[in-house]
């Protein structure tokens, strides 16, 4: 499953969720310090693993 990272924007707190691909449309995620719903999705980096040489 992959894992979101949020920050808040009300107290700046930086955080992670770990999110169904098809429940992430519906999440409502809040910070776990304040509680505060006002959170905005960071873009990070992607790392992909595959079986195959190149």
């Amino acid at each position: 499953m992959p894992i979101y990272d949020y920050m808040c924007l009300e107290c700046g707190h930086e955080f992670q969720r770990v999110e169904r691909i098809s429940e992430h449309e519906q999440a409502d995620p809040r910070c776990p310090k304040c509680e505060s719903a006002k959170v905005e999705r960071v873009l990070t980096g992607a790392f992909v693993k595959t079986g195959k040489k190149s």
